[in-house]
C-alpha cells in the first residue's frame, strides 16, 4: 500500500485484499481494492470559499406532479431546503423540467453564487414552479450540462426529481445526452410517488456516478434533498481515477465498484496507455469504497510467482501536465501445490461477490415476478433473501420481507405475497445495489 496527497488534499490510501494463491495451471485471481479518502472535510469549506463546487437542481414540473399535489409542494420545499443547505461560494441554479428545459433562477445562461442574498432570491423564485407538460428528461441533463460547463468549480453535480416516465423522448436521445455528460458533472437521481420507471431513474444515475433512491411519499423529500446537498458539500476532489495496469498476457476480466453498491465498470475503461486502462470513479470527500478486480493470468508452474495488475488512483491534471498520484497497491499471483493454500478464498472477495450475486437475484428476481414466472421469481427472491440472511444485510433482508413470505432465510425458502404495494417493489429494486461492508475481524 502507498500514499500520496498534497497537503491541503484529502489524504488517499489503497489497500489490496486477495488470496494471491493459485494451484498449477491456474489463471483467476480476485481481489478487493479498498479506496479510502480522509481528511477532505476540513479542506471543504476553505475549498467553498474558493467557489470549488457548482450544482445545478432540476425538477420535474410535468402534468403529473400536481397529482396529488403534495408532491409538487413537495419539490418546491424540498429544492428550498437543498438551497439553505449551500455553503456561500458554491455557484448554483435550478431548472424546471417538462417536455422543455426552462431555468428558474439565477436565468440567462448563468450560474448565481450561494450567500444569503442569492439563496432569498432562489427560493423566492421556487413560487413560479408549477406542473403541466410533458417529460423529456434529456433536456434537463442538456441544460445543466451547458450552464455547469460555464464553470470553473472541481466539483460539478447535479441533482434529478422525477415523478413519472421519460415519455417525451426518444430513449435513444436521453441514452445520447447521458453519454455526452458522462464524465462532465456528476447526478443524484430521485424518484417520488411510484409511477417512474426505476431503471430509467438507476441508469442516469450510473451513467453519471451518483445515487439513486425512491422517495414514495413527498413528506420525506425534504430530509432526502438536503442529506444529498450536504453529501456534495463534502466532496473535496473529482473526477479520480482507478488506473489498471496489467504485464503482457494479463488479461482484465472485469472491474466493479462493490461497496458501497455494485456498480459495473468494466465497459467504462478507457485507454491510458500500453496495458493501462483508466475507470471513473467520480467525486470524493471523507469516504471508502471498494472493488472487485478480476483478472486472467497466463498459466504458470508451481513456484512462479507475478505481479498481476498495479492498482493506481489518480488525479487527472491539465492539459499537457502528468497525473497525480495520490495512491496504489498490487495484485499478486503466486502458484503453489499447497491445496489449503490454493483453495482459501478471501474472506473480502467472498463477501463482495455476494453481495453482487444478492443485487442481481433480486433484479432477477423482480422481473420474473412482472413476467409472472411464478417459479422463477420464487428461487431467484429465494436466493436473494438466502444472500442477505448469509451476509447480515439487514436492511435489505427487510425490504425482501416485503414481498416474500419468508419460510426459513437460511435456507432460501420463501413464498410470493399475492399483494405487493408498488412501492415497496420499487424501493427493492431501487435499492437492490446497495450492500453492506465486510465484517473485519
Amino acid at each position: 500500500m502507498a500514499n500520496f496527497a498534497k497537503p491541503s488534499a484529502p489524504r488517499f490510501s489503497v489497500e489490496v485484499y486477495q488470496n494471491e494463491f493459485l494451484p498449477e495451471g491456474g489463471r483467476d485471481v480476485h481481489a478487493i481494492v479498498t479506496v479510502t479518502s480522509t481528511g477532505g472535510a476540513t479542506a471543504t469549506r476553505a475549498a467553498a470559499d474558493r467557489g470549488s463546487a457548482a450544482v445545478v437542481i432540476m425538477v420535474d414540473c410535468s402534468g403529473s406532479m400536481e397529482y396529488p399535489p403534495d408532491k409538487m409542494r413537495g419539490a418546491r420545499e424540498a429544492t428550498a431546503a437543498a438551497i439553505d443547505t449551500l455553503r456561500d461560494g458554491t455557484a448554483f441554479a435550478v431548472i424546471a423540467g417538462t417536455h422543455v428545459a426552462k431555468e428558474v433562477y439565477p436565468g440567462q445562461g448563468r450560474l448565481a453564487v450561494a450567500d444569503a442574498a442569492t439563496r432569498a432570491q432562489a427560493k423566492e423564485s421556487l413560487r413560479s414552479l408549477n406542473s403541466g407538460g410533458g417529460t423529456a428528461i434529456g433536456t434537463w441533463l442538456r441544460l445543466a450540462d451547458g450552464l455547469l460547463r460555464r464553470s470553473t468549480a472541481t466539483i460539478r453535480h447535479g441533482i434529478l426529481l422525477t415523478d413519472g416516465r421519460n415519455e417525451h423522448e426518444d430513449p435513444a436521445v436521453l441514452r445520447a445526452t447521458l453519454e455526452a455528460c458522462a464524465g462532465r458533472f456528476t447526478c443524484d437521481a430521485r424518484g417520488v410517488g411510484t409511477d417512474w420507471e426505476v431503471k430509467e431513474v438507476t441508469g442516469i444515475a450510473s451513467a453519471l456516478l451518483g445515487s439513486a433512491d425512491i422517495v414514495a411519499d413527498p413528506a420525506h423529500l425534504s430530509e432526502d434533498f438536503t442529506l444529498m446537498m450536504e453529501n456534495v458539500m463534502g466532496k473535496e476532489v473529482a473526477d479520480v481515477v482507478l488506473r489498471l495496469w496489467t504485464p503482457v498476457g494479463v488479461e482484465i476480466q472485469y472491474v466493479k465498484q462493490v461497496a458501497p453498491t455494485v456498480q459495473d465498470l468494466t465497459d467504462r475503461r478507457s485507454e491510458a496507455g500500453p496495458r493501462a486502462g483508466d475507470y471513473p470513479t467520480g467525486s470524493w470527500g471523507d469516504e471508502s469504497r471498494e472493488y472487485h478486480v478480476c483478472v486472467r493470468v497466463p498459466a504458470a508452474s508451481v513456484g512462479q510467482e507475478m505481479l498481476a495488475a498495479r492498482a493506481t488512483l489518480l488525479l487527472p491534471a491539465a492539459p499537457g501536465e502528468p497525473p497525480a498520484t495520490l495512491a496504489q497497491g498490487l495484485v499478486r499471483a503466486v502458484w503453489t501445490d499447497d491445496l489449503a493454500a490454493s483453495t482459501a478464498i478471501n474472506p473480502q472477495v467472498a463477501h463482495y461477490t455476494g453481495q453482487a450475486e444478492l443485487a442481481q437475484a433480486i433484479q432477477q428476481g423482480l422481473e420474473a415476478r412482472k413476467m409472472g414466472d411464478v417459479g422463477g421469481a420464487t428461487a431467484k427472491l429465494g436466493r436473494a433473501v438466502q444472500l442477505a440472511s448469509a451476509s447480515g444485510n439487514a436492511d435489505t433482508a427487510k425490504l425482501l420481507a416485503k414481498v416474500v413470505d419468508v419460510v426459513d432465510a437460511a435456507a432460501g425458502t420463501v413464498r410470493l405475497k399475492a399483494k405487493v404495494a408498488d412501492a415497496d417493489e420499487m424501493t427493492l429494486e431501487t435499492r437492490s445495489i446497495q450492500t453492506v461492508r465486510v465484517k473485519k475481524s
